[in-house]
């Protein structure tokens, strides 16, 4: 508990309102824009809004062992063969973020899916605060079980034309540790990108190894993406993986954004440092194309 406590610390913002903005402009906008309630307030002058012209867009359900898994898809539109990417959300679910993201990956020629891995727990979108969200759905989520929904999408990927001998996943804060463990998972992914990913932890039977674990053994490259301020996750932990990193031949690589915190690809936050976020993500998508996912 003491890990998904210090993963909140990092997300909770310390910003306050700008002045002259009224709170319940940002709460309309949120809301209205499906945003999770925990993520609020939207911060509307820095959010990047990605349009779905020359796109096929949308939301699917995938029936997982008898579980409807809702997912969104975003590709270009009218081609198929398309390289595939896993988005992988925050704690907060597949809330308009999440699903920007992956309109932006379309854009740069992907078939990228965003599947809510929560379902089982609950809909993180619509819990009010990070305490809850991390008690009540969070840490109830195992590993196994994402780990075999997302093969099921994946192969979800396939029937609906992705390549998927050009598998690629990238993830934020939970999604990001997801990353790490999906690789060192499922053989066929060819790279992944972890956004601020929790590297270390205590083993508990629903995550019982951490990406620090995983790393000596991992074969698939990925890219780390962090930040030198990130209060969540202690440099001496991201050191500490890439020492294990060294160890194996996966040819993975960190990188560290000295001038950023947690979260600072979330441009609907204030955590949002839009030079650190362009930057990685320029690395994300030269990672995909080396790597044999673009």
């Amino acid at each position: 508990m003491k890990d998904l406590v210090q993963d909140g610390d990092s997300l909770v913002s310390k910003t306050a309102f700008e002045d002259g903005v009224d709170r319940r402009v940002f709460l309309k906008a949120a809301v209205g824009s499906g945003f999770a309630a925990a993520a609020l307030p939207v911060m509307a002058q820095s959010m990047v809004q990605t349009d779905t012209s020359g796109l096929s867009a949308g939301d699917h359900i995938i029936v997982i062992n008898g579980q409807d898994v809702p997912v969104y898809r975003a590709q270009p539109e009218g081609r198929s063969n398309l390289p595939v990417v896993l988005v992988i959300s925050e704690i907060f679910g597949v809330h308009e973020h999440i699903k920007d993201v992956a309109r932006r990956f379309a854009k740069a020629g992907y078939l990228a899916i965003a599947p809510d891995l929560f379902v089982r727990q609950g809909d993180p979108t619509k819990i009010a605060n990070i305490a809850d969200l991390m008690t009540d759905i969070i840490s109830k989520t195992p590993d196994a079980q994402v780990m075999s929904d997302l093969d099921t999408v994946v192969n979800w990927a396939r029937q609906r034309g992705g390549d998927i001998e050009r598998l690629g996943i990238t993830g934020f804060c939970w999604g990001g540790r997801i990353t790490w463990l999906y690789a060192a998972h499922n053989p066929k992914v060819k790279a992944g990108v972890a956004w601020y990913g929790r590297l270390t932890g205590d083993a508990t039977a629903n995550s019982p190894k951490h990406p620090v674990d995983v790393a000596q053994g991992l074969k698939v490259p990925v890219l780390g993406l962090y930040g030198g301020k990130d209060t969540g996750i202690p440099l001496e932990s991201v050191e500490r993986m890439k020492t294990e990193l060294a160890k194996g031949n996966s040819r993975s690589e960190i990188v560290v954004f000295q001038n950023s915190g947690h979260a600072f690809h979330a441009d609907y936050r204030p955590s949002y440092n839009e030079a650190d976020a362009k930057d990685g993500w320029k690395r994300a998508l030269n990672w995909f194309a080396k790597h044999g996912v673009a």
